[in-house]
Order: structure tokens, then sequence, then C-alpha cells
């Protein structure tokens, strides 16, 4: 095997089209590959954790054919063995890591109080000279980044350098709650399993971006070798497929319509000849072209 990406949906909704083109792309770019595929199950979110979705995660990847080498095999086993909770230390030690090199402040703003700064919603870096106490209550813990230029390296793609943009910066790591937030927690599970190809939405490019910073000034320097392919948004009458902005449910398992147009999707992002009628036949020809 030459390395490993990963199939990361969040269970806070049933998922949708575009949620199911980018898993379906990187099976396929990782089996024409021969690269390992992680199912990794990404439940942080415990308010809007929901039984069903996790199952709808199952019945989708099951009804595409869509099949991994690691990660739960059930709800049950998921839960048990593989939930993302089982990795708080991981996170935790890692945000230890952040405060004794000084990376971190303590933050007290609320989202109306960063509206009130920015209608575009991105945090002026109010409590970035405050020297507030991190342990205190109510306090979110946000990331003194360094603006220097990102390298990404990419996969199928061609490599490229860019800044942080200003909505990137200062992210939240640990949330008022005290849980870890998605910046941190995918840059540790994806050093934690190994990974070495990740496939992802235009909308995360700067995700991306900004994991790589985290990456490079907390001196997690595996994650910098990982390559990165962004592929472009399922759209739905000009808005991007949103599972907070109620994008409908594919449900795939229920509709073979929905499944073949999704198959004949990737095969025009792949500039594959149209015909296929699963990913398997896709694969065929994806191996060839």
């Amino acid at each position: 095997m030459l390395g490993k990406t990963r199939i990361a949906p969040t269970p806070s909704g049933y998922l949708h089209q575009g949620n199911l083109f980018s898993f379906t792309l990187t099976w396929l770019m990782a089996r024409k590959a021969g690269l390992q595929i992680l199912l990794r199950i990404d439940d942080m979110d415990r308010a809007r954790y929901r039984s069903q979705y996790v199952e709808d995660i199952f019945r989708s990847l099951e009804a595409l054919g869509i099949d991994y080498d690691e990660g739960p095999q059930s709800i049950n086993d998921f839960e048990k063995n593989w939930s993302q909770e089982k990795r708080l230390p991981l996170y935790n030690s890692a945000l230890k890591q952040l405060q004794e090199a000084n990376q971190l402040f303590a933050c007290t703003c609320s989202r109306k109080d960063i509206l009130a700064h920015s209608p575009a919603n991105i945090y002026p870096g109010t409590c970035l000279h405050k020297k507030l106490n991190l342990e205190g209550e109510q306090r979110a813990w946000r990331w003194k980044n360094h603006l220097e230029t990102i390298h990404i390296r990419a996969w199928e793609q061609k490599d490229y350098q860019q800044k942080l943009p200003p909505e990137m910066h200062y992210p939240v790591l640990k949330s008022k709650a005290g849980y870890p937030a998605y910046q941190l927690s995918s840059v540790i599970d994806d050093l934690h399993f190994g990974i070495s190809y990740i496939v992802r939405g235009e909308d995360l490019r700067n995700s991306s971006l900004l994991q790589l910073a985290i990456a490079e000034n907390a001196f997690f320097s595996d994650f910098k070798s990982i390559r990165f392919h962004h592929h472009p948004l399922k759209m739905l009458a000009g808005e991007k497929l949103s599972k907070s902005q109620g994008a409908p449910a594919a449900l795939l398992y229920r509709d073979q319509n929905a499944k073949q147009a999704l198959i004949d999707d990737l095969s025009q992002y792949l500039h594959l000849p149209k015909g296929a009628n699963n990913l398997r036949e896709l694969l065929d020809l994806y191996r060839v072209a």
C-alpha cells in the first residue's frame, strides 16, 4: 500500500449528494492508487449527534458499494471503539502542547459581540492582548496564528502557496463548553491514523490552509506531508449543499435514480465516458483512463 486516505462524515444530519460525491470520489481515487481507506466518523459535536444519522452513513456507503479497510462496522462498534470521545486525551494533549508554546489566548466574546464588529462574522482579535486566564469559565481558546504563506501539496492537482484568509485568523481550538474544535481534532485524527491523502470540497480549502498552519507552528511535521485534492461543490439553486442549510437528504438506499445521478456526475468530473451502472464499473473505467 502506498498510503492512506479517509472518509470522514459527521453525524449531524442525513448525508446529502455533496457529501456522497466527496466520499465516492475519495474511494475511486484511493482504489485506483492502491491506498488504504479509513472510515472516521467525526462526532465531536454531540449536541447534533443522532444515532439515525450514523445509521444513514453505514447504509449509504453500503448502497454505493464503498468499502473501507479500517474503521467501525456498526453503530455499536462505532460508539464503543471509534467515537472521537475515545480520543479526547490526544486532543487535550495537543492543546496542552499549544498552551505551553504560548500559542493560545482566552476569548470571552460571543457571536453577537463579533457580529457587532464585523457583519461578515470575522473575529478581529478583540481578546488577543487582554491576557485572560485560559482556565476561566466560559472562555474559548483561540490560536495566535502566524500569517506566513502556506504550502499545499496536491494530489492529482498542482501544488500551490496561499495565505490564510481573514476568516481563518484566530480560530477557536477549544470551545467555551470545553470541547476541542474541529480544526484541531481533525489534524490530530489525521496524524493518529497516519493519513497521507485527503479529498475535500472546495469549501474546505481554507480549513486545509489553517490546519497546515497549525501543524507548522505546533511542530506536527508529519501533517505537512499530506496531499490534498479539493473538488468543486455540488450546488442547488445556486447555493452549495449544506446540512446546516437544510440540504435534502440523499437516502440513496431508497432512490436508484439518485445513485445513478451521482455516478454520472463522477464520470463527468473525472472525464470518463458515461455508461457505468455502479461504482465498480466506474472504477474499471477510471483505472484505464
